[in-house]
């Protein structure tokens, strides 16, 4: 017995959890009902149940080896490896949209995705209204939208504005989120079913309603590595640079989400750094893209599961459900009947205004091409500015 423990003591590190967790979760999210999967956010749905584990069971002995699966250090560890995986998708989304981002813009659509990110955070700040005119505490209706909207940096900036009530706002977030994720990913896929789009047909016509002429390089570059490595990583590591950069007075950074998707958007634009090919490969980015998703939702999913189980209210989980779906509908409404855009743009936009990472990664499964990235990327860092805004003026009214 003892011999068994000290192997299942070096076997059930994080290291084996993150794999494992991986490969049940892409098993899972394999799975077809009625046309429906879950695709890489069946990822998600294991770490949150691993995290569920792991806040019933925390440490169990097994011989004279006590196996740890839950404590301050390992949640750093899932702290960090949810950083990597933000990194490396958003790195990714802003290298395969940027050849097409800026030059794809006129000033209708940028207004419609400028106004698509306000619209959507807005609907989510009045439902949480809402549910403070009910009798939520504000640092718990704060933390359930930032985990209805699924942003990080919503979270990080509530965490401040309510000093005394962090605690609630963690809490909120953890039980939102999962709803917050799982019904961006299941909306994305319903809706052109319910709609009952033809996707091959609406794929070509919002290919050439996309299409634009990339210019070749004016003179030959050199570039530095065979698996595009370099461009890559260079693009991560500045995108981190800018993301701590912070504004003052108002203390607003645009964290490494923010940061490595505007740098990647202009990398992916210009294609050089002076006599330096970054141009990549599609398959490199859609491979960094998938990878950086994966560590995300494991990253995210555990801590996510671990707050789930330990604050958990039926009805707190209903007021997150609303959070999510409100801003979602609204949005959808706003982008189909005022703005009149194209399903995938649509669909892009919504998933940009929601700061879904998952539900992106879904649609660009369902819609078969990278393209609805652009709409992300437009749209993403407005939500993203207005979220971390108003939770600090929410902050300063009721903190």
């Amino acid at each position: 017995m003892v011999y068994i423990g000290s192997v299942l003591g070096s076997l059930l590190t994080t290291l084996f959890f993150v794999f494992i967790i991986a490969t049940i979760g892409y098993l899972i999210g394999g799975l077809e009902i009625k046309g429906i999967s879950l695709g890489t956010a069946g990822v998600l749905l294991v770490a949150l149940l691993f995290g569920i584990l792991a806040s019933k069971v925390g440490t169990f002995t097994v011989g004279e080896t006590d196996i740890t699966l839950w404590s301050g250090d390992i949640k750093k560890m899932f702290s960090l490896i949810s950083n990597i995986g933000t990194a490396l998708f958003v790195s990714g989304v802003g290298l395969i949209a940027g050849p097409k981002f800026f030059r794809s813009f006129n000033k209708s659509s940028t207004m419609s995705y400028i106004l698509m990110g306000v619209i959507i955070i807005l609907a989510g700040f009045v439902a949480m209204a809402i549910c403070v005119a009910l009798g939520v505490e504000p640092a718990m209706a704060i933390g359930l939208l930032t985990g209805a909207l699924t942003s990080t940096p919503g979270l990080a900036s509530a965490k401040e504005a309510f000093a005394a009530g962090e605690e609630q706002v963690t809490s909120g977030y953890g039980i939102a989120y999962i709803f917050g994720v799982l019904g961006v990913v299941f909306f994305v896929q319903i809706i052109p079913r319910i709609l009952k789009v033809n996707i091959p047909e609406e794929r070509e016509k919002f290919k050439a309603a996309n299409a634009v002429v990339i210019p070749e390089p004016k003179k030959k570059l050199k570039k530095l590595d065979a698996l595009d490595f370099f461009p890559f990583m260079t693009t991560v590591a500045l995108g981190i640079i800018l993301g701590t950069i912070k504004i003052p007075g108002i203390n607003f950074s645009l964290g490494s989400s923010g940061g490595t998707l505007i740098v990647g958007l202009i990398i992916g634009h210009f294609g050089h750094l002076g006599p330096i090919d970054m141009h990549m490969t599609k398959n490199t980015l859609n491979v960094f893209r998938e990878l950086g998703l994966m560590l995300f939702l494991i990253g995210a999913g555990v801590p996510g599961g671990v707050n789930f189980i330990t604050h958990f209210k039926p009805i707190y989980f209903v007021y997150g459900v609303i959070m999510t779906t409100l801003p979602m509908v609204i949005g959808f409404i706003f982008a189909k009947y005022v703005f009149k855009l194209s399903i995938f743009n649509n669909l892009g936009s919504i998933t940009g205004g929601m700061t879904s990472t998952p539900a992106l990664g879904t649609l660009v499964s369902v819609a078969g091409t990278d393209d609805v990235t652009s709409a992300y990327a437009a749209t993403y860092p407005i939500a993203l500015v207005i979220i971390v805004v108003l939770s600090k003026v929410f902050g300063m009214i009721c903190g």
